[in-house]
């Protein structure tokens, strides 16, 4: 999952597009480790020492992990627990609604099984995007 999110990351640099990852374990040190170790370069909040039961997994009705929610720029949930293809898809038609196109490639860090490697999107209109993880 971190090679796919890392990847749009770097894609999306110059595109309105925000990944954000909230981390839901108890130890914060063990997640600064995690942090340096899988080279999470996105802005990731702690939950707090309650874990899954913290504020932020509360606030927002969360009760499964990983639970991925993709926002447009007006902050509505559009997609969720969309992940690695179809992740790819609904970014691009937010950022498409915005008329911003973008083609997303990054095969090898798909999840396995996932229908396609490349998205690409053309199409121009109004609106907004942004995704949130």
């Amino acid at each position: 999952m971190y090679p796919h999110e890392r990847s749009l990351v770097e894609q999306l640099a110059d595109k309105p597009f925000a990944l954000i990852g909230v981390n839901s374990d108890r130890d914060l040190e063990s997640i600064r480790a995690i942090v340096k170790e899988k080279n999470i370069t996105w802005r990731s909040f702690w939950n707090g020492p309650q874990g899954t039961g913290g504020p932020i997994s509360t606030e927002w009705g969360v009760t499964g992990w990983p639970t991925i929610y993709v926002l447009d720029a007006e902050g509505k949930i559009r997609y969720k627990n969309v992940r690695g293809a179809d992740m790819d898809e609904a970014i691009t038609k937010l950022l498409a609604e915005m008329g911003q196109e973008v083609e997303l490639t990054h095969a090898a860090s798909l999840p396995t099984g996932s229908k396609q490697s490349t998205v690409r999107q053309r199409r121009r209109g109004g609106g907004g995007s942004a995704s949130v993880q």
